[in-house]
């Protein structure tokens, strides 16, 4: 064989297994949407899982308990077996455990933070586009037993926050965002009036004045020991809300890490500032806001609508005596902003995935139930129990809860919190969601409660100090490793074998080349 022909022959099979070395890398990393049976087997019985949380709310059970009556009762042949959490980090690393054991659940509530991080396993959640879409078993499909809502009366904002990549992996299943529970009768003593958007500055303002106190030592405002003037719930929702209003870096939908940022810096010396005066705290540092402001020992209280049944004196949930309790007007607003014109707070609010199995007729049991929880009946009654609201434009339109928003018997404070989320619904919004995006938000909570708990220990909040603080945040939480780093460059690893294959048959295929064309130009002047 000629040299010509021998080179020739290389040069095409370099470029073919090249090309379906390209296509193995590339299918191997995509997402292949489950493929629904043509028929649903009701000739044998289903066991499937479903982990939810409860927070002591025993009327969430119980509409767990009945969603799981009624769904059996339409299909006899599917057994649901329920295990409750008392908090969704508990749900996260059980998830976590059990993928590697194969031993997931079947249907989880969750969130799409930790979704991110379960479909790093090879096909661990199941994409659901094509079972939305499914003319019979998807969403309001022909063969599903029940009145489900169809594709178009799922609230699109909250079906968006269900994509991670370019799939569904979840729906949405209550949402919810957080709200600014106010004593009114402390900020009107203290000679302020009430604006209806109350801003970072307003808030610090009066939280100072506050701080007043009488010769005894107690404070002016209450006649109290104790005055923490405000206290957030959420200290990884304090930063990220705070940067987004700022339009400020945090992360991006590649998994690339902007939080170390000037405005991060200046949020964390604003944070030591009003420790400092004794103004602020966090739940993690003092203790749940809900308490304070219902002993008159917290003026603004920050945290989800879903919390609202604990806040105020009248709440229907307390965590307190009865003794404790001081008598006070409360009101409800959006979260603090810095800007009153441009309102911004994050949506948030419990999602479900599925997780795939071996049997698909076992997944399409599951989907089914999930589908169940979209049912006006259990949206409905579980938005009841706090300060959600349904995801579904079926439900949010129906009699039945229009009379819900309207019915005088339901706690007022609660009311208010969910009529300030559905008139603000267009000012919500969501962080990107990445394998490790979890590990950020971790890290967004650490900041702020690193400098409150050092102020309280007398440390200086020093630029030396934070710049500290960042490179410990982020070696314990990993972010250089996750997609990003203080200067925001993807760390993506080493390359894996089939690509490190395929880079090196392309350059096999330009070094044939150059190769085919010196020996093609030598014979040329050879001949000349």
């Amino acid at each position: 064989m000629s040299i010509r022909r021998t080179l020739s022959a290389f040069l095409a099979t370099t470029i073919i297994a090249s090309s379906m070395l390209l296509t193995a890398c590339h299918g191997s990393g995509r997402r292949v949407g489950f493929e629904c049976p043509e028929n649903f087997d009701t000739s044998r019985d289903y066991e499937i899982t479903f982990w939810a949380k409860n927070d002591t709310n025993l009327a969430q059970t119980r509409i767990y308990n009945q969603a799981i009556e009624d769904f059996e009762a339409l299909y006899p042949n599917i057994h649901v077996t329920l295990r409750l959490y008392t908090d969704y980090n508990k749900i996260y690393n059980d998830v976590i455990t059990n993928i590697a054991t194969n031993t997931t659940p079947n249907v989880c509530i969750t969130y799409p933070d930790h979704i991110a991080t379960y479909i790093s396993g090879n096909n661990t959640v199941v994409p659901l586009d094509n079972l939305i879409y499914d003319e019979r078993y998807g969403l309001g499909g022909s063969e599903v037993r029940f009145d489900a809502p169809t594709p178009e009366d799922m609230i699109e904002a909250y079906m968006d926050e269900c994509i991670i990549g370019d799939n569904h992996y979840c729906l949405p299943y209550m949402r919810s965002t957080e709200a600014l529970y106010i004593n009114k009768t402390f900020v009107e003593a203290l000679g302020f009036e009430l604006p209806e958007v109350v801003t970072w500055d307003f808030m610090w303002e009066v939280s100072n004045a506050a701080m007043a106190q009488n010769s005894d030592g107690t404070f002016v405002v209450n006649g109290q020991d104790v005055m923490i003037p405000t206290i957030y719930k959420s200290s990884d929702n304090m930063m990220i809300t705070m940067l987004r209003q700022l339009d400020a870096g945090y992360s991006d939908d590649a998994g690339s890490i902007y939080i170390f940022n000037d405005d991060t810096t200046n949020i964390l010396h604003t944070v030591a500032d009003e420790v400092a005066q004794g103004a602020f705290s966090t739940f993690t540092v003092s203790g749940y806001p809900g308490n304070f402001i219902n002993a008159g020992q917290c003026i603004f209280a920050i945290d989800s609508t879903a919390g609202s049944t604990w806040m105020g004196p009248h709440a229907p949930l307390q965590d307190i005596d009865e003794s404790e309790l001081v008598d006070f007007e409360m009101v409800v607003r959006p979260v603090p902003q810095f800007d009153a014109d441009n309102l911004q707070m994050i949506s948030q609010g419990p999602s479900i995935c599925v997780f795939n199995k071996e049997d698909s007729n076992e997944v399409l049991a599951s989907w089914l139930f999930a589908q169940y929880l979209l049912t006006n009946e259990v949206q409905i009654a579980y938005s009841g129990t706090e300060g959600y609201v349904p995801v579904t434009l079926l439900a949010q339109q129906s009699e039945e809860y229009r009379a819900y928003l309207e019915d005088p018997s339901q706690y007022s404070i609660k009311i208010d919190a969910v009529n300030m989320l559905l008139q603000n619904i267009d000012n919500t919004f969501v962080t990107p969601v990445f394998n490790g995006s979890t590990s950020l938000r971790n890290a967004a909570a650490q900041l702020i409660n690193s400098v409150v708990k050092s102020v309280r220990r007398r440390e200086a909040i020093t630029d030396d100090y934070i710049n500290n603080l960042y490179a410990e945040v982020t070696a314990l939480y990993r972010l250089d490793q996750l997609g990003g780093g203080k200067d925001g460059k993807a760390n993506l690893g080493p390359l894996p074998t089939q690509s490190k294959i395929m880079l090196g048959s392309i350059g096999a295929v330009w070094i044939g080349f150059c190769a085919y064309f010196a020996f093609d130009l030598y014979k040329k002047k050879k001949n000349a």
